[in-house]
């Protein structure tokens, strides 16, 4: 099928690799499919375009690339709805908020999206009671310069 997309303009997308979330995404509950997108030149950004509406798409990266310790457990109801994937079938990203210079981009680590690699099922939740948030610096940050070691 052809799309609109943000970033890639019209192309051909495999239905198939169609994300289904069946509750939206927060902030934008009608929108229930979407499919993940490389980034040129870039492997460790992609774009999670939405299949409706072309100008919504959200650059995600895998988290445990920047963050090897983040660690969470899923509500039963969050896994309910994906349809109780092992742990071998679940994919996790974080929506990132890109700045100038790359380095203050953030990463909302408070409400991962989780695929269900086997049947595509997928949902942004919302972590309760932790100290993630959601606008966590990615990268490290540079040393001051004006500091003296």
């Amino acid at each position: 099928m052809k799309i609109d997309t943000k970033y890639h303009g019209e192309i051909e997308v495999n239905q198939e690799e169609t994300l289904i979330f069946e509750q939206g995404i927060p902030g934008f509950i009608e929108e229930k499919r979407f499919i993940m997108l490389p980034l040129p030149e870039n492997e460790w950004f992609q774009i999670l375009q939405s299949t409706k509406t072309p100008q919504l798409g959200f650059v995600v990266t895998d988290p445990f690339i920047f963050l090897k310790e983040y660690d969470f457990v899923l509500e039963q109801g969050s896994v309910d709805l994906l349809e109780n994937p092992s742990d071998k079938e679940v994919k996790v990203f974080s929506i990132l908020n890109i700045k100038e210079p790359l380095h203050l981009s953030t990463a909302n680590l408070q409400a991962p999206i989780i695929i269900n690699l086997s049947n595509n099922k997928a949902k942004q939740v919302i972590l309760n009671n932790t100290t993630y948030q959601t606008k966590h610096l990615i990268f490290v940050q540079p040393e001051d310069t004006d500091k003296k070691g």
